[in-house]
């Protein structure tokens, strides 16, 4: 039985419906309708396979969930010089965003020096959904311990019309204003961001319950 064949299996076509609605930037048709669990559980099974290379070198995939599945596939393989590698070749394919934003390899979690010049390319690259991935990499891994100013530097600098490249700015700006307040804010003070990104930013903060109210009601003012 092929990979198709178990994705068709497991379909669920009120679940195909909602998806197509979530994203609607991409052909209805090439979505079958699985259930992440089932695709993850998919995944686990391909990554153990004699046939996970000849998946991964298949591109580009004609299904959704195939992306999905590829991603989390990525995301298990530990040694970081193929994780990067195989990430790199698949990024251009990437065209929508529950595919950029699902997965986070681990071997990028244990090498966050090594990680940063290729976020810092990603986050600079004209395709969206790279841009998204290397911005949702600099949100997860680098407002933490290893935060620098820079990297408040690289967000601002990522700019452009796409709606959902638009909203990861926002939302990486709303984490900061979460983690890193005193530095994140003086974006907003100065107003350096898209005026769009600016207002969206500030409402996921507002909404969020790891943002003081203190801090709510004065981001509020910078409206």
């Amino acid at each position: 039985m092929t990979l198709y064949d178990r994705l068709v299996e497991l379909r669920d076509d009120g679940y195909r419906k909602f998806q197509a609605k979530l994203v609607p930037n991409i052909p209805a048709e090439t979505i079958i309708g699985v259930r992440t669990p089932q695709l993850r559980r998919l995944a686990r099974e391909v990554f153990a396979s004699d046939c996970r290379d000849a998946f991964l070198c298949d591109l580009p995939h004609k299904y959704y969930e195939e992306n999905l599945i590829h991603f989390f596939v990525l995301a298990s393989i530990k040694d970081f010089d193929l994780c990067v590698r195989l990430t790199e070749e698949f990024l251009p394919y990437v065209d929508c965003w529950p595919v950029s934003d699902q997965a986070t390899p681990k071997s990028f979690k244990r090498n966050r020096d090594r990680l940063l010049p290729y976020i810092k390319k990603w986050t600079a690259s004209q395709h969206v959904y790279t841009a998204r991935f290397g911005l949702r990499m600099l949100m997860n891994e680098y407002l933490g311990d290893d935060f620098k100013e820079e990297y408040l530097e690289l967000a601002a600098a990522v700019r452009g019309e796409d709606y959902y490249l638009k909203m990861m700015v926002a939302w990486f700006f709303a984490t900061a204003l979460a983690k890193r307040y005193d530095e994140s804010v003086r974006y907003f003070e100065n107003r350096r961001l898209d005026d769009w990104v600016h207002k969206k930013a500030i409402q996921k903060a507002v909404e969020s319950y790891r943002v003081s109210d203190e801090h709510k009601q004065y981001l509020k003012s910078l409206r």
